[in-house]
């Protein structure tokens, strides 16, 4: 998460995601990723095809969080059921199948989708068959497939129980798409990783749709970035300029109005001139700061970054803080939030926003002292009349917790996966589905 990788002083924004050096930004990185959203914002869905009698292997996201073998939010279930639905009514033989954790390649018990299966089957109202392979697509598994009738639920163990899944291996790819005749995608959190049950199967199948959430998230994030209502307004937070260099660039050639926050804002103070202190910089990419700030400029794009700072000694909740002005953070200070001038100043700038989208924090949330600035923009966002996208991880987080989530528009399911559609990128899950 954002903010606690703020606080550990680590790279986010996912794992593997990879970091550029400053020279990337002379590439002409924008002709790229129109091309990359343009291939991903046209595909078939379950609405384009039929299913009676068929075996439809679907990709859900069921990687939920669970304490002494129970489920502590369904949220991720709930949001898969009105494809599941959709399927049954159709007369699809449905065979759900999903990760749960890092099994790393082992049958663990604890990471056994098992509990899923029983919550589905309340959450449905009928039986969801549960194929207990440690194989994934074992003898119980073909033996279940192989006796359903129509309208009928099995759900697969957990996919990463084969060190192949996440390798996109070939054999692991066919066994999946030897159980069906059509795949269903509608696991938008790991669209961004290439893997057996999200691309590989794919190319074993000759129908390959995507579901209503999958399909939601790319109408949301596909809109958003390449038909807004405008004014359009973008807003980045969160730990580190050198995890969203794309998105920074992407976003500066398509929004009226960017708003940095979070620990990423101090390497543009830098940039700008002005001290930080012990706070949170990126030295290697000063340039790259002062670069996007020229690009701002060049676009006639505003480019809001803090006026003034909540200011710590210690990272801690528990020591005494105050706020200082642009430049006056003293050098045995770190910054940990905006200040009250900042959040006016956001707040202001939402206000006339038709179209906002929100990825990373403003500050250190978890810390209720320095989860002001992150209150207010949620605030600003849930007041206004516009369309109010959330780009997953802990920017979701934050408007849940603080009790805004029924106030946005969407707010999306996959952190890393979002992030890399904001950037521009092809997400290999999504353009592995059939085209319209």
């Amino acid at each position: 998460m954002e903010s606690a990788c703020f606080a550990a002083r680590a790279p986010c924004g996912g794992r593997g995601r990879k970091t550029f050096p400053r020279s990337v930004t002379r590439l002409n990185l924008a002709a790229h990723a129109a091309e990359c959203e343009e291939n991903m914002l046209n595909k078939k869905s379950v609405d384009d095809i039929n299913v009676k009698g068929k075996r439809v292997l679907v990709r859900c996201d069921f990687n939920v969080p669970l304490q002494d073998g129970q489920i502590t939010d369904d949220t991720r279930l709930v949001a898969a059921l009105p494809t599941i639905k959709k399927l049954i009514a159709d007369g699809g033989k449905v065979i759900l199948c999903s990760h749960l954790g890092k099994p790393k390649g082992e049958p663990k018990p604890e990471l056994s989708l098992a509990p899923v299966a029983a919550a589905l089957e309340k959450l449905l109202g009928q039986p969801v068959k549960f194929a207990a392979d440690a194989t994934v697509v074992g003898e119980n598994a073909k033996a279940a497939v192989a006796a359903m009738n129509d309208g009928d639920v099995v759900l697969l163990e957990n996919t990463r129980y084969r060190a192949e899944e996440t390798k996109n291996g070939e054999a692991f790819s066919k066994e999946l798409a030897s159980i069906c005749d059509v795949f269903v995608n509608d696991a938008f959190g790991t669209a961004h990783r290439a893997h057996c049950s999200n691309v590989g199967v794919t190319q074993y199948v000759d129908t390959a749709v995507v579901g209503y959430l999958m399909q939601k998230e790319i109408d949301f994030l596909g809109n958003a970035v390449n038909n807004p209502v405008r004014p359009f307004v973008a807003i980045l937070g969160g730990s580190k300029v050198s995890s969203k260099i794309s998105v920074i660039s992407n976003l500066l050639d398509k929004v009226d109005v960017l708003i940095i926050g979070g620990g990423m804002a101090y390497t543009f103070m830098k940039a700008m001139g002005y001290e930080v202190g012990k706070s949170l910089l990126e030295e290697d990419y000063i340039d790259y700061a002062k670069e996007m700030i020229e690009k701002a400029k060049a676009k006639g794009v505003k480019l809001l970054t803090p006026v003034d700072t909540v200011v710590a000694k210690e990272f801690s909740n528990d020591v005494p803080f105050h706020t200082v002005g642009l430049g006056d953070i003293a050098a045995d200070e770190e910054g940990l939030d905006i200040g009250e001038e900042t959040c006016k100043l956001y707040a202001d700038a939402i206000k006339s926003a038709k179209t906002v989208v929100w990825n990373g924090p403003m500050g250190v949330f978890e810390m209720s002292n320095f989860a002001k600035g992150t209150i207010a923009v949620a605030q600003a966002l849930a007041e206004i009349d516009a369309t109010t996208i959330i780009g997953g991880g802990d920017s979701a987080a934050a408007v849940n917790q603080l009790g805004f989530g029924d106030k946005m528009t969407h707010i999306s399911t996959g952190g890393g996966a979002s992030l890399e559609f904001l950037e521009g990128k092809e997400l290999p899950g999504v353009v592995a589905a059939n085209d319209k």
